[in-house]
């Protein structure tokens, strides 16, 4: 169940990945997810086009941290020459796997006919994972959903003219485009696909715990599961599971003063990384996914909202311990 993943010539030491999401898996929280014993940590997506016209965010986006690896990177375009030309461009950059985003939900993205677009266009979608794989001696994976909408569930094409093409691997989200993050992750379709294609297939949609990673690999044969949301405000995850597959034993919800040293460490490791007006703001969000099911926590949620700077954050997260104290 939990075992060593190759992929191309990378190995994992274990298939537990966190999944590329945009605003979310930045250096920061991938070296958090890689400490609780994630096997591989994606990036966040990052476009091609601007990379070749040197957009200075890219920047930030593309960097590595020694201690992440094995890391992927993930670039989306719809371009075949131009993915093909930046992939070799990069390619001397510190990551190990490029992954190939075919699954973002996102109009501004699908719009200009990449992301989860491709799926409507497999022998675009083939042609760029060709000029990719052929580009760079790194292995090249993709990820890709179920289909583009219900009427058109193409999951199992995608992933075998992924697999001529030269991917190394192929991530796949049970859900359509039109359902963006909504519903229930269809898993039969990761199990066609799974049956459909020789190279190793990861499981993306609905993991949560360990139990839901022992359903679906019972359900679906995958290789490999990729756990996005579950991530969210939860570190710990990868440590859960892998000490249940350890030990048999469920782990509990971390306590709150273990929570609010997480926030904290994060909130820190951003600034250094992003400076302390964006950091701040960006640890808002996450603030709200660490303290989410925790006792009065959308008080909590407003007045990390109102929060500005470092002190403040910290002073408001240790008033909460306080109060938490007094009332057990």
């Amino acid at each position: 169940m939990i075992k060593e993943l190759q992929i191309g010539n990378v190995t994992l030491q274990n298939n537990l990945i966190l999944a590329p999401m945009a605003g979310v898996t930045d250096l920061p929280f991938r070296l958090l997810c890689k400490e609780q014993g994630a096997g591989l940590l994606c990036m966040e997506m990052v476009s091609a086009k601007a990379i070749l016209y040197k957009n200075k965010n890219t920047e930030e986006l593309l960097s590595i941290d020694p201690r992440e690896n094995p890391v992927s990177l993930q670039l989306f375009g719809s371009d075949p020459v131009i993915m093909g030309e930046i992939a070799k461009q990069i390619e001397e950059r510190p990551f190990d796997i490029l992954d190939i985003n075919m699954g973002c939900p996102v109009p501004k993205v699908v719009n200009n006919g990449d992301g989860s677009a491709l799926m409507k266009n497999p022998i675009l979608a083939g042609k760029i994972i060709e000029a990719t794989a052929k580009a760079i001696k790194k292995p090249v994976t993709v990820k890709i959903r179920k289909g583009f909408d219900d009427d058109h569930v193409n999951a199992v094409e995608m992933a075998r003219i992924a697999q001529e093409s030269g991917a190394a691997a192929v991530a796949v989200h049970g859900r359509t485009r039109e359902q963006y993050y909504s519903g229930k992750a269809d898993w039969d379709i990761i199990r066609q696909v799974k049956e459909a294609v020789s190279i190793p297939v990861i499981g993306n949609g609905d993991i949560l715990t360990a139990r839901d990673v022992i359903r679906m690999r019972e359900q679906t044969g995958c290789d490999g599961f990729m756990i996005a949301r579950g991530a969210e405000g939860n570190p710990w995850i990868f440590k859960q599971i892998l000490h249940y597959f350890e030990t048999g034993e469920e782990l509990g919800k971390p306590d709150f003063i273990e929570v609010r040293d997480m926030i904290l460490r994060h909130a820190r490791m951003q600034i250094d990384f992003k400076g302390e007006y964006t950091a701040i703001r960006e640890m808002r969000k996450h603030a709200a996914w660490y303290t989410a099911g925790y006792k009065n926590s959308s008080k909590l949620r407003a007045r990390v909202c109102e929060v500005e700077t470092y002190e403040g954050l910290e002073e408001l997260f240790n008033e909460v311990l306080e109060r938490i104290g007094n009332e057990e």
